[in-house]
């Protein structure tokens, strides 16, 4: 993996954390693949339950490195590249990631990097965390997902608002607007994302991944096939070792413990 991202497993939760501070989490080409490949290893390993992404210093990630942007050939067909066979590497990454994907935004998310911290499932961000959208004063659109995760979070004419202004909000602000769910001191925001991912964990990993499928499924679908799709999960969690072991920890009021797989 490249040196400045940085992935290693803590327990039973993997953790990814952006490593580039002098450049405010702006990445690189071989940062893309690594954030993939990390992706696809927290996705394989059965010791991990519950994923953490961060940065590190004032910048969670500012998008690409405008190097490594004016490195790309100047042709439509290449810029769209760019994004389809680069970037979107990562998207497809989380897309696939069927365990809780935890974000701890601990400074700058700006651009792609604030559509990387959206792509999450929950959001965490550190007092002095800023978020803006900010394509748009580069005359760009959102080229990352911005356009689809955000009205998502936070409605579409709020999601309009800040995709045509790049206007920047601070910590608290983005809480009010639900695109965060909580504000830390900085120096506790880890501690504070590795204990939520740590009480996520604890719980059955197969119900779990069930329940993040079925919100994200119900959000594609109409209320009957959703209703549909969520008995059918029901009925293949209640019949796995899972269930009977949460049950008889309920029963006898004491931690469940679950096996890997």
């Amino acid at each position: 993996m490249a040196e400045e991202l940085r992935y290693e497993v803590v327990g039973s939760v993997g953790l990814i954390r952006i490593d580039r501070p002098e450049k405010f989490g702006a990445f690189t080409w071989p940062m893309i693949d690594a954030w993939a490949e990390a992706l696809s290893c927290a996705r394989l390993d059965e010791r991990v339950r519950v994923v953490v992404l961060t940065g590190t210093g004032k910048g969670f990630c500012t998008g690409v490195d405008l190097d490594e942007l004016a490195a790309v050939e100047a042709t439509p067909i290449a810029r769209k590249r760019m994004l389809t066979d680069r970037v979107y590497k990562v998207v497809r990454g989380v897309q696939d990631l069927d365990k809780p994907l935890i974000c701890a935004v601990n400074g700058l998310a700006i651009g792609a990097g604030m559509d990387m911290a959206l792509m999450c499932d929950i959001r965490l961000a550190g007092v002095s965390a800023r978020f803006s959208e900010g394509y748009i004063k580069a005359g760009l659109v959102p080229g990352d997902g911005g356009a689809y995760f955000l009205p998502r979070l936070v409605g579409t004419a709020k999601a309009l608002e800040l995709l045509w202004t790049g206007d920047m909000l601070s910590a608290e602000e983005a809480r009010v607007v639900g695109i965060v769910s909580s504000v830390h001191p900085d120096d506790e925001l880890l501690e504070a994302a590795m204990t939520l991912a740590g009480r996520i964990a604890a719980r059955s990993p197969i119900a779990v991944a069930m329940i993040k499928r079925a919100v994200y499924q119900s959000q594609r679908h109409d209320l009957d096939t959703s209703l549909d799709l969520i008995s059918s999960h029901l009925g293949v969690v209640q019949a796995t070792e899972d269930y009977e072991e949460a049950m008889s920890a309920f029963r006898d009021k004491r931690d469940p413990v679950f096996r890997n797989r």
